[in-house]
């Protein structure tokens, strides 16, 4: 879906429309991004306004500053969420980012935990099926992530239990197998010590302090489909941007 960015001052709307270059690989890591001479002659805008556009670059992390050479796209280094990923997907994408690697280090069943139990609409000690992974990018660890989905969905896409990674990811796994599709998200943020089981994945020290983030899914009916936490490496940051009407 092409965006409207007809209402967005005009600097921002130039930065828009070279994020969309590089999203669609148009613009890789390395290229230059459009010098302000450039802008100025191609958009027919200001000096002022041109000016400010590979600013919005750098400031998001689309683009760097290479003294005598200008302004270079980079890949930003900010962290994927459960939904950002699920936004991959849907744009045809693996859910994966570019250099990022995941390995699938646990597909078991266990007993809900009162957090898993609430998060799934289920009694403690159901059984649920989970699934943990590890991604890793150029810069290391980049987070250890959590799935939980009941055992009666878990039966429907039986593939959830299977050490290999998924085409589609379990967002796509349960829509393909049950007609469940992803409509509605929480997501919660905390900070907390990263615990004796994570940390050693995570490459820290037990207790460091590591971000945090819970997912709750809910499909088309309101019903809860998957629960996930998300421990972030050392190093990272969360980022969204949202439209305000």
């Amino acid at each position: 879906m092409v965006r409207d960015l007809s209402g967005l001052p005009p600097y921002r709307r130039i930065a828009e429309q070279i994020i969309e270059r590089i999203r669609a690989g148009q613009l890789s890591a390395g290229d230059r991004v459009p010098s302000v001479a450039e802008i100025m002659r191609d958009e027919n805008v200001s000096r002022a306004t041109a000016a400010r556009v590979p600013g919005v670059l750098r400031a998001e992390g689309w683009a760097d500053a290479i003294p005598g050479v200008g302004t270079i796209v980079r890949q930003p280094k900010q962290m994927t969420a459960g939904a950002d990923r699920l936004q991959l997907l849907r744009s045809g994408g693996s859910g994966l980012r570019d250099n990022e690697q995941v390995e699938i280090l646990k597909c078991e069943m266990q007993p809900a935990t009162q957090e898993v139990a609430d998060a799934l609409g289920l009694e403690v000690g159901d059984q649920v099926a989970i699934r943990q992974r590890r991604y890793i990018d150029d810069k290391g660890v980049s987070v250890v992530s959590a799935t939980w989905i009941s055992a009666a969905v878990a039966e429907a896409a039986p593939e959830f239990l299977e050490a290999e990674p998924l085409p589609k990811m379990t967002f796509g796994l349960i829509e393909d197998r049950t007609g469940r599709r992803a409509s509605r998200r929480r997501d919660t943020v905390s900070q907390k010590p990263a615990p004796d089981d994570i940390a050693p994945l995570l490459e820290v020290d037990a207790g460091t302090l590591t971000l945090v983030m819970a997912n709750h899914y809910w499909d088309q009916n309101g019903e809860p489909t998957e629960y996930a936490v998300d421990y972030y490496g050392t190093g990272r940051q969360l980022s969204a941007e949202y439209d305000l009407g």
